[in-house]
C-alpha cells in the first residue's frame, strides 16, 4: 500500500511496507436477513445468508485489495463462525472460523494495520432494529463498558484500539450506524445495509446498489486513512464492566468468581486492567450462560 524510503549516508533502500486490513463478517446486519430462518446452521433460509454474506464479503476483499491491501484477514464472527463459503473468498484472504476462540469476533486482529466491520447490528433493547441484542441474545441484556451502553461495534472497536488498530468502515443496521458509529466515532465510514422496520423486518436496496456503496465507502475509508483522518477509539488501561443477564441463574454462576461483584438479581460487575482482559473475561460468562439451560426449563 505503501513505500518507505530509508536514507543513510551512502544509499537508500527502498522498503515495501505490506498492509494487512481485518475484517469481521455478523450476520444480523447483513441486507434481507429478517428472520431467525436465517441465523442458525438448520435454518431453512441459512443457505442463503451465507449466499449473502460471501458474495459480499469477497466484494469488501475485493475493494480493498484493489485499494492497496496486499492481505485481507476475515473472520467469520456469526454463531459458530462457520457462516462464510470458504471456497468463494479470493485467494488472497485468509478466513478464521470455529467457536470458541479467544477475542471471538476479532481474533487474529492484532497483526493488522486496519478494521472493516460488515453486517453489524444495533445493542440489545435498541427499538426498530433487526435481531438487536449484545453478543448473546440467549443471556446477555445489557453490558456497560466504562458506564456506556455498549454495541458489539463498541466493544470490538475499544479492543482493536489497545493495539492501536482503526475501525475505518461500519456497514450494517442503520440504527447502529445512526446511534454507536456516528456518536462514538464519527471519521467512521458508515454504509447502510438495511433500515430495519421492527425486530423482524427490514428495508433493503438492491444487492447491485449495495456493491456500490459498498466500493464506494472502502475507497473513501482509505482515502482517510491516508490522510489521518482515521483513529483508533481508545479506552483507559483500566476498564469496568457492568454486565446484566437475561436470568438470575446466570448471575449466580458468574459472582462464583472472585472478583465479580453482585449489583442485583441480574446483574454483576468487574474491573478488568484493559479492555483486552475485560472482554475475555465477558467471554467466559457469555459461554458459560447457555449451560444452565437444562436447569431452566421453568421460564
Amino acid at each position: 500500500m505503501t513505500k518507505k524510503l530509508i536514507h543513510s549516508s551512502r544509499i537508500i533502500i527502498n522498503v515495501v511496507i505490506t498492509m494487512k486490513v481485518f475484517v469481521s463478517v455478523d450476520l444480523e446486519g447483513l441486507p434481507f436477513i429478517v428472520t431467525g430462518e436465517h441465523l442458525f446452521v438448520k435454518g431453512a433460509l441459512y443457505s442463503e445468508a451465507r449466499k449473502i454474506a460471501t458474495e459480499i464479503t469477497a466484494v469488501a476483499a475485493e475493494c480493498l485489495h484493489d485499494n492497496g491491501f496486499e492481505e485481507v484477514i476475515v473472520a467469520d464472527s456469526h454463531g459458530p463462525m462457520v457462516t462464510l463459503i470458504p471456497e468463494e473468498l479470493p485467494e488472497y484472504t485468509t478466513l478464521i472460523r470455529g467457536f470458541p476462540r479467544p477475542l471471538a469476533m476479532i481474533s487474529e486482529a492484532k497483526s493488522c494495520d486496519a478494521a472493516v466491520f460488515l453486517g453489524y447490528h444495533a445493542k440489545a433493547g435498541t427499538a426498530h432494529a433487526t435481531f438487536d441484542h449484545t453478543y448473546s441474545s440467549s443471556s446477555i441484556d445489557e453490558v456497560r463498558i466504562n458506564g456506556t451502553p455498549a454495541s458489539e461495534f463498541l466493544l470490538n472497536a475499544y479492543a482493536l484500539g489497545y493495539y492501536d488498530i482503526p475501525v475505518i468502515l461500519v456497514a450494517g443496521d442503520e440504527k447502529l450506524l445512526e446511534d454507536d458509529v456516528e456518536k462514538f466515532a464519527p471519521w467512521i465510514e458508515r454504509v447502510v445495509f438495511k433500515r430495519s422496520l421492527s425486530r423482524f423486518s427490514a428495508v433493503s436496496p438492491s444487492m447491485k446498489k449495495i456493491k456500490d456503496d459498498l466500493k464506494l465507502g472502502i475507497s473513501n475509508a482509505i482515502k482517510k486513512l491516508e490522510n489521518g483522518e482515521i483513529t483508533p477509539l481508545k479506552l483507559e488501561d483500566s476498564v469496568e464492566f457492568i454486565v446484566r443477564f437475561l436470568g438470575s441463574e446466570m448471575a449466580d454462576v458468574a459472582e462464583l468468581l472472585p472478583f465479580v461483584e453482585r449489583l442485583d438479581g441480574k446483574t454483576i460487575k468487574y474491573n478488568a486492567d484493559n479492555i483486552i482482559e475485560g472482554y475475555k473475561i465477558f467471554e467466559l460468562l457469555v459461554m458459560a450462560a447457555p449451560h444452565l439451560y437444562p436447569y431452566t426449563m421453568l421460564r
